[in-house]
């Protein structure tokens, strides 16, 4: 094996491949798959590392050759030759125009980081705009540069499948956090599908019958399928969302929707939202606007972060454990690639706090949307 060799070195197959007389599928290398391909070594290791630079059809011939030859790569050997071993890099999505999660990205860090000091590796965190669109080619010249033994991806980047193609390309072990792209890569989140049930038949259940809800971002998947979730539980109650928003889960995101709300005179008498920022966010402005929480609207969050037990009342929520999600991801990534693609589910509870209670009627006159 070749020390300089970025692409890991030794290829493995999956099956002995007869195409070069006595090489067995064990021992091929780079150079097999560039001969297979009639391109030169460094072509594959471009392709293999997802540089831009390489023409589609000239693309396409590599990754015929690498199908043909059954060739998978070596992570451990391919990070220990590109002086990477010792590194994971956690993505955050993120925009620099727009205030950043205040727990959710810092809890994952908190928590990959314990993981990563356990095995004596270190952790980077990378933020990268999702929306941008050199999305792809951004992604690959951190990951090209900096050759990580594995890359960990929060929501939405781990619902990009282009994305995640351009991963499978590149060859570098990474694990996903509350994925919806199923089957493509080890992942590791709650069922947001029934946590959003859970919230709604806590609200209908205490007597509300006009609910709102405000979600994230549309790329967000777990948000829209925490969304799902309450809509069908709604349904079987006969019911349907009074109302419906969408936030970027920022604090500011939920001062504005209430404001919207309380302008628009919309009668609702709960409001659920997709994470604790925004739900903070939406308490401010109803109590600035003299509303009494909850008599006259009961609000919920998602995550239990430390910001729901600090405002008033404190907040009703979903736990979701952030910090372990971290910790397993890390797990996934340096399992030496024998990595089962799907979700694994952690069980989430939910938390019942002083910002719900009973339905009650309050008159209109207010500008109460209850």
């Amino acid at each position: 094996m070749h020390s300089s060799d970025l692409t890991g070195g030794r290829l493995r197959s999956r099956r002995d491949c007869g195409i070069w007389p006595g090489v067995s599928a064990d021992r091929l290398t780079i150079d097999d798959v560039a001969r297979e391909a009639g391109v030169a070594r460094v072509t594959v290791s471009r392709v293999l590392n997802g540089d831009a630079g390489v023409r589609d059809q000239t693309r396409a011939r590599v990754r015929e050759a690498i199908a043909k030859l059954g060739y998978s790569v070596n992570h451990q050997a391919r990070a220990l030759a590109s002086g990477g071993a010792r590194r994971i890099i956690l993505f955050h999505a993120g925009n620099p125009d727009r205030e950043p999660n205040s727990y959710y990205d810092s809890g994952l860090e908190l928590g990959a980081l314990r993981a990563c000091s356990a095995r004596g590796l270190d952790l980077a965190s990378r933020t990268i705009d999702p929306d941008v669109p050199d999305l792809l080619d951004r992604f690959s010249a951190i990951v090209a540069s900096e050759r990580p033994s594995g890359v960990i991806l929060p929501p939405p980047l781990c619902d990009n499948p282009d994305l995640i193609a351009r991963i499978e390309e590149m060859s570098v072990p990474v694990a996903g956090i509350s994925s919806s792209v199923a089957g493509r890569l080890p992942n590791v989140g709650i069922d947001d599908y029934a946590a959003g049930r859970a919230i709604a038949r806590h609200l209908l259940d205490l007597g509300h019958r006009r609910i709102g809800f405000l979600s994230g971002p549309a790329n967000h998947r777990s948000a829209a399928t925490r969304l799902d979730g309450m809509k069908d539980e709604l349904r079987a109650d006969g019911l349907d969302l009074t109302w419906a928003g969408e936030g970027d889960f920022t604090f500011k995101a939920g001062i504005d929707n209430a404001n919207q709300l309380i302008a628009d005179g919309t009668s609702i008498s709960a409001l659920a939202c997709a994470n604790d920022d925004m739900a903070a966010g939406a308490m401010l402005t109803f109590h600035r606007a003299g509303y009494d929480l909850p008599a006259d609207l009961s609000i919920t969050g998602f995550d239990d972060t430390p910001v729901s037990q600090i405002v008033w009342p404190p907040l009703t929520t979903i736990r979701q454990p952030i910090q372990s999600y971290g910790e397993l991801a890390v797990g996934m990534v340096t399992a030496n690639g024998e990595l089962n693609a799907g979700t694994n589910l952690i069980p989430f509870e939910l938390i019942v706090r002083e910002s719900t209670a009973t339905v009650a009627s309050v008159p209109q006159s207010r500008g109460n949307p209850a």
